[in-house]
C-alpha cells in the first residue's frame, strides 16, 4: 500500500477524508450539540438542529441557499434569513464554521474544544477536512505580536486534492 492510498483513521486523520463510520459520526455530533446548547443555556431549535443535521450529511461545504432547499423539502421556512439565522448560530457557538473561500458552511469536526481550524478542501470533488491548526496558529500570533497587531480571528485554509482524489487518478 502507498502512503497516498493509506486510510486514514479518525483519531489521527483528519475526519474529511478519514474511512469511519458516519452515521455514529452523525449521531455522536448531534448528541453533543444537544448537550452543549443545554449545558450553555442556548436553544437549539429544530431549524438549527436541521442545519446542522444537513451539514452533518456529508463532509463538505454546503452554501446558504442549498442549505435553504434541503430546509424546504423538509418542510421548514423557505426564506433566506430561515438559513442564515441558523448558520448565524452554528458558527457563533461552535458548532459550524464558514469556509471563506467556498462562501460556504460545514459541521465542526472538533466541538470539544475551542480552536481555530485549518481547512483542507479538494479542488477536485470538494471534499473538506478540518483538522487543528495549533502549531500555525502559534507562529501567526507571534509574527502578529512582533508587530503589535491584536488577531481576532483567523481562517486557515488551503486547497489540493484528496486521497480518494488521489486514488483514483493513480488507478
Amino acid at each position: 500500500m502507498t502512503s497516498k492510498s493509506k486510510k486514514l483513521d479518525v483519531k489521527n486523520g483528519p475526519l474529511g477524508f478519514a474511512q469511519h463510520d458516519h452515521s455514529t459520526c452523525m449521531s455522536d455530533a448531534l448528541t453533543t450539540a444537544d448537550a452543549r446548547c443545554a449545558a450553555d443555556g442556548l436553544r437549539f431549535t429544530p431549524v438549527r438542529r436541521k442545519v446542522l443535521e444537513i451539514l452533518l450529511q456529508d463532509h463538505r461545504a454546503l452554501g446558504a441557499y442549498t442549505i435553504l432547499d434541503r430546509l424546504r423539502e423538509d418542510g421548514f421556512g423557505s426564506q433566506p434569513p430561515v438559513a442564515y439565522r441558523a448558520l448565524d448560530f452554528l458558527v457563533t457557538n461552535g458548532l459550524a464554521h464558514k469556509i471563506e473561500r467556498l462562501n460556504a458552511f460545514i459541521a465542526c469536526a472538533h466541538t470539544n474544544h475551542s480552536h481555530t481550524p485549518a481547512f483542507m478542501i479538494c479542488r477536485l470533488c470538494d471534499a473538506v477536512a478540518e483538522a487543528l491548526s495549533s502549531e500555525t496558529r502559534g507562529a501567526l500570533r507571534d509574527a502578529a505580536g512582533a508587530t503589535g497587531f491584536r488577531i481576532e480571528r483567523t481562517v486557515i485554509e488551503a486547497e489540493g486534492i484528496c486521497p480518494s482524489c488521489l486514488d483514483k487518478a493513480d488507478a
